[in-house]
C-alpha cells in the first residue's frame, strides 16, 4: 500500500522479455535500502525487487501487468516515478494507493498556468463512474485531485515541485499513462452492481 507521494525518479537501465514476462533493471539511489521480496511502486505499478546490486535492482512483471499497464512502453533510459510501501505510523498524506493499475489513459493536453500546468487525459469510458470531480486519480504512481471530469477525460494540475520531482517533466502530449481509480470507490460500485 503507498500514498501515491513519489520518493524519487529512478532510471531504467534494461528490460528483456523472458518468456511471457519482462525483466527490469532499475537504477536509483533507494537500491542500496531495498531487500528482495520488498513491494514498490514504479509508475503506479506494484512490482517485487527480485535481485539488488550497488545501486540497481531488477523487478519482474508478468502477463496480467503487461496486459494492463504501459510497460510494454518502457525503454533503457526512461524516467520512472518510485515509491516504497508505507510504514505503519507514517502520515497519509496522499491516498491510499495499491499499485495495482485498473487502466491505461492518454495524456490529451498540457496548459501552461501561471507557474503551475495542467495535464488532461482521456481514460476507457467504462471507469466513468470511478472518476470524480475534486476526487483523488494516481497517475503513474502520483495521487492528484480531478477536475473538469467529463465521462471519459479529466483534468490535474501539477505544481512546480512535483513536475521538478515526477516524470510529469518528460510527459508530452499523446503518451500512455498508468491510472488507478480510488479504492473506496471501487468497493462502492462493487456494492451497487451486486445489489442491482
Amino acid at each position: 500500500m503507498c500514498s501515491g507521494l513519489n520518493e524519487q525518479t529512478g532510471t531504467i537501465k534494461s528490460i528483456e522479455a523472458h518468456q511471457t514476462n519482462l525483466e527490469v533493471w532499475v537504477q536509483s539511489f533507494l537500491a542500496a535500502e531495498l531487500k528482495i521480496d520488498q513491494s514498490l511502486a514504479h509508475n503506479g505499478i506494484c512490482l517485487t525487487v527480485v535481485e539488488t546490486y550497488n545501486d540497481r535492482y531488477k523487478v519482474t512483471a508478468v502477463k496480467e501487468t503487461i496486459d494492463k499497464t504501459n510497460i510494454s512502453t518502457w525503454k533503457a533510459g526512461d524516467s520512472i516515478n518510485l515509491e516504497r510501501a508505507l510504514k505503519m505510523g507514517d502520515r497519509l498524506d496522499g491516498h491510499f494507493v495499491q499499485g495495482h493499475v485498473d487502466a491505461t489513459g492518454i495524456c490529451t493536453n498540457i496548459q501552461d498556468e501561471s507557474g503551475s500546468k495542467l495535464f488532461s487525459f482521456e481514460f476507457p469510458e467504462q471507469y466513468a463512474a470511478l472518476v470524480i470531480e475534486k476526487g483523488s486519480v494516481c497517475i503513474n504512481g502520483v495521487s492528484l485531485t480531478a477536475f473538469n471530469v467529463r465521462k471519459n477525460s479529466f483534468t490535474v494540475t501539477i505544481i512546480p515541485y512535483t513536475l521538478a520531482h515526477t516524470n510529469f517533466k518528460n510527459l508530452n502530449i499523446g503518451n500512455q499513462v498508468n491510472l488507478e481509480f480510488d479504492i473506496l470507490g471501487k468497493y462502492f460500485l462493487r456494492k451497487l452492481a451486486l445489489q442491482a
